[in-house]
């Protein structure tokens, strides 16, 4: 059994939807379902901090609806997610209505991050109200402008905000200005294909608004998680404030650690969009190598994987020109056993070093932990067992897609069962069950200890959210999928 802090032989009792036992020569109770997991490893079940499931975007709508993400999440090993609820008309209440009613169709556990998208007095007083339904993390956009980009001064204003609330703020890190030069330029120059992409948006305009971000964010006192880090620069940026001990969070997905930026001049159209996503991918020996450095070291992770998946039709759209070929690639089913291959199978990290990556480490970040991110009793009986000693190919499609970024790719390790809640809904590369209307949103309170280590614990019953038994009792548990707080 491996958990992030140690590895041991143990037995799992489940009963229910909780672990209620860890512990060697566990005696099973009479009629229990027995997996014999000998020469496997259990593990707590992925944790995606990261998704796009059903989001519309540059005049498409993502392929994976609640459901086919689910499914596709099972068979890779992760039970659980955060997905962006993105407002209507820039209303965050009636985005978030909106994402719970999509989220119906789904059988997993799920959270919800909120896009902030402009600023007002009723921004700032949604923010409190989604804090208070355990919506408790906002992400503000530095890129797209005219759509979704914030400036300097709502950005600040958003920040202080989220410190205020005990929220934890999120920025897309690149210069929405520079972006939009860059694109202009690079189509005016003749370049109309995918490379065009990687072209318009170099390192330097990440690695320049990661900067700006994490200084602001020290001017509002707050901490702050940095979405999808892909270039060395930026992971330098968020090494340099954490050695100065500013609270701040580095995300890498799995496309840069995985891949490199050529997959964007493939000859084949449909290959080369497939990679199409904001930042772009980067170069694997330099950038991928440092974010793999930054995950095994602990400066970064968690590990996500912006899972945001268009298939080829409506990547299509932008066939002759780059701009308007939809952002976004897959991963939510790929993630678990590339990031094994990637960190475990090649000796750059422990087992351990793996479960704090995909699992743990979001938990914690967004106050899931330990309910999520930890096989002890009391926790969730969201469990992963992963055989080490499996191969998986990875196939020509990716839940709703009929395209695969990681189509073809060789790894070790293979999942073997997939558990949410107590149930087994995955197994030996069988069929995935996934009853539709049986997810079940996830709460967050707010100052997380990760993120507010000097609130946390002083003050009267601030440590209740965070014991283990008391998210456990009763009435501390959210039975009803879509119901508020």
């Amino acid at each position: 059994m491996v958990n992030a802090d140690r590895a041991h032989a143990a037995d799992v009792l489940v009963e229910g939807e909780l672990v209620t036992a860890v512990g060697p020569s566990l005696v099973a109770p009479p009629g229990a379902r027995v997996l014999d997991c000998t020469g496997l490893l259990v593990m707590p079940g992925g944790v995606d901090p990261h998704t796009h499931l059903a989001m519309p975007f540059m005049g498409a709508t993502t392929v994976d609806d609640w459901h086919s993400g689910h499914a596709a999440a099972l068979a890779g090993g992760t039970t659980s997610h955060l997905d962006f609820a993105l407002p209507v008309e820039h209303d965050l209440l009636a985005g978030n209505a909106a994402w719970m009613e999509k989220a119906r169709r789904g059988c997993l556990d799920y959270a919800l991050h909120a896009a902030v998208t402009s600023w007002s007095d009723k921004t700032a007083s949604d923010m409190a109200t989604l804090v208070a339904r355990g919506v408790s993390s906002f992400k503000f956009f530095m890129a797209y402008k005219h759509a979704l980009m914030v400036s300097d001064e709502q950005l600040l204003a958003g920040l202080a905000r989220s410190a205020e609330l005990g929220a934890l703020a999120m920025v897309h890190a690149e210069n929405g200005d520079a972006v939009e030069a860059g694109r202009a330029a690079t189509y005016a120059a003749g370049v109309r294909g995918p490379q065009g992409h990687a072209l318009s948006r170099p390192a330097a305009v990440e690695e320049e608004a990661t900067g700006r971000a994490i200084r602001l964010a020290g001017l509002a006192g707050a901490p702050l998680y940095v979405v999808h880090v892909t270039c060395a620069g930026a992971v330098a940026e968020v090494a340099r404030a954490r050695a100065a001990g500013q609270r701040v969070v580095g995300e890498p997905v799995l496309a840069g650690i995985v891949l490199d930026e050529a997959a964007m001049w493939d000859a084949n159209f449909t290959r080369a969009a497939a990679a199409v996503m904001s930042p772009p991918i980067r170069r694997r020996a330099v950038d991928g190598a440092a974010l793999l450095g930054g995950l095994v070291s602990g400066v970064l992770g968690p590990l996500g994987t912006d899972h945001c998946s268009f298939n080829s039709t409506q990547k299509a759209a932008g066939r002759d020109d780059f701009r308007l070929i939809p952002n976004g690639v897959n991963g939510i089913g790929e993630r678990m056993v590339l990031a094994w291959h990637e960190l475990v199978a090649s000796g750059r990290a422990t087992p351990s070093e793996y479960v704090r990556a995909t699992s743990t480490a979001a938990a914690q970040a967004f106050n899931l932990y330990p309910r999520k991110g930890l096989v002890a009793p009391g926790s969730d009986a969201d469990l992963l067992v992963f055989d080490p000693r499996g191969r998986t190919t990875v196939g020509p499609r990716s839940g709703a897609s009929d395209t695969n970024l990681y189509e073809g790719l060789e790894a070790a390790g293979r999942v073997a069962h997939t558990i949410s809640r107590g149930r087994l809904l995955y197994s030996d590369g069988g069929p995935v069950t996934c009853e539709p209307g049986t997810s079940r949103f996830l709460p967050r309170p707010p100052f997380a200890p990760t993120m507010y280590p000097a609130k946390w614990g002083w003050e009267e019953g601030a440590g209740a959210a965070h014991d283990l038994s008391a998210q456990t009792r009763p009435e501390h548990r959210e039975h009803s999928e879509h119901s508020e707080l």
